[in-house]
């Protein structure tokens, strides 16, 4: 914008120089052609006098010497008869008559080498006619000329030297306050809810006043999405709250199951969904500006080897055979625990709710240079169209499901620069879902996960 400005009026002024420059410099040159003939003019007349007085060759001699002109060897005057007094430039022929005036005797310019000659008639004795020649040089006729193009091309310059100047201390000013509210808007975009623009004071002035509305509108767009995030936060904070009832009716009757296996699994997933309301009421409660930053990273083996082992007495009461098949060294993905284990939960909790009770599953996990990739595939009966389920809130779940299982697991891997791909299972036949978990990044693995992981579980 800074050039396109200075490019502008660099054009705008040029145009306006132009047209005041050439019509002066050709008024200049005029007047300095003007000049010259006039004082010709003035050098011819000053014979009048002498030449009405006597048409002596010696006495028109003396008169012309006495000339500026005539002692530049610029004046001659033509005598009736033929002689002619000083240097003529101008042949007898083409005077015309001299003799006779009604005849008309030739007046005016004509082009002689070197520049012009000035013909001015005189009426002497007897009704004769004297010829007085004035000769002109071409330099007298641009005399001032060259100067005067020069004093106009530099003040053209000077003012196209000062408008650049102006506009590119305006341009300067645009663009200050233009990338001020690029800034602004790349800063909020990362997640810095406190940056805004300045509108008054030493920073925003000489702002034009359509960027001092364009930042009054971004600080009322930044404080009206911190007031929604807050609104938000409260909203999961108060509807978590709600769990809570539900929950301690559920710990309650978990406690009352007494023991065994089931039993156990069921306390366990009611602590780890205490847990996780929880934690979902601080996460919403705290403030994003002062949340310290997430470290990303955990063991996709470790995590998923938890949970299969979580849901595998849910598989043992329904009679599901299942296997886990993966690597045998630690597999650091750039995912936060957390989000991996409801990821995981996700794909298995669609094979127990859209299955058939005693319908097979397994979960298979491998990696290589540039990430892991999960396999989770079932004897079921597949998807009928994959392109819907894995849209947020498309899939036809059936009831109690939201169609949001598969979306959280797509955007989990995309966030890793990974993807999620649909299909049907090659070794069970029913339908099978590949997660993709992008590890060019390296990931830094807490140290309570650096250790081998051991034998892979396989239940058949």
């Amino acid at each position: 914008m800074r050039w396109a400005m200075v490019k502008a009026a660099i054009a705008g002024t040029v145009m306006v120089a132009l047209a005041f420059l050439i019509p002066l410099g050709l008024v200049v040159q005029h007047t300095a052609r003007d000049r010259a003939f006039t004082a010709a003019q003035r050098q011819a007349a000053a014979l009048g006098p002498a030449l009405a007085i006597t048409t002596d060759r010696d006495a028109v001699a003396r008169a012309l010497a006495s000339t500026e002109a005539g002692a530049q060897d610029r004046l001659a005057v033509h005598l009736p008869g033929g002689q002619v007094v000083g240097r003529g430039r101008v042949d007898a022929g083409q005077l015309g008559p001299t003799e006779d005036p009604s005849r008309g005797a030739r007046t005016g310019t004509l082009r002689t080498p070197g520049g012009y000659a000035l013909l001015q008639p005189v009426a002497v004795d007897n009704g004769r006619v004297a010829m007085v020649e004035v000769f002109v040089p071409d330099a007298d006729l641009s005399r001032g000329v060259g100067t005067a193009w020069l004093v106009l091309s530099g003040v053209a310059l000077a003012l196209v030297a000062v408008s650049v100047a102006v506009a590119d201390r305006m341009g300067a000013r645009i663009v200050r306050s233009a990338r001020r509210l690029a800034t602004a808007a790349r800063t909020l975009g990362s997640g810095n809810l406190t940056v805004r623009v300045p509108v008054d004071g030493p920073e925003a002035a000489g702002a034009p006043e359509e960027l001092r509305e364009a930042a009054y509108a971004f600080n009322a767009m930044a404080d009206r999405v911190v007031h929604l995030l807050a609104a938000e936060r409260e909203l999961a904070a108060d509807l978590s709250h709600r769990l809570r009832t539900p929950l301690t009716v559920l710990r309650l009757n978990a406690a009352a199951l007494g023991a065994g296996d089931a039993a156990d699994a069921t306390r366990h997933a009611v602590a780890h969904l205490e847990r996780e309301v929880d934690q979902i009421i601080r996460s919403a409660r705290r403030d994003p500006v002062d949340a310290p930053p997430v470290v990303l990273g955990c063991d996709a083996v470790e995590v998923i080897r938890e949970r299969v082992a979580f849901w595998s007495a849910l598989a043992e009461d329904e009679g599901r055979p299942w296997q886990l098949a993966g690597d045998q060294e630690p597999a650091p993905v750039p995912v936060q625990r957390g989000d991996l284990a409801a990821a995981v939960d996700a794909l298995l909790g669609n094979v127990f709710r859209h299955t058939a009770v005693g319908t097979a599953f397994a979960v298979d996990l491998t990696a290589d240079e540039d990430g892991v990739t999960v396999l989770v595939g079932d004897a079921g009966p597949g998807f009928a169209d994959p392109a819907p389920e894995i849209r947020r809130g498309a899939g036809h779940g059936g009831e109690g499901s939201t169609g949001l299982g598969l979306d959280i697991v797509r955007k989990l891997a995309e966030s890793t620069g990974g993807d999620v791909t649909l299909g049907r299972s090659a070794a069970l036949g029913g339908a099978q879902i590949a997660v993709r978990l992008n590890t060019r990044t390296q990931v830094e693995l807490p140290r309570q996960q650096r250790r081998r992981p051991g034998r892979l579980i396989r239940k058949d």
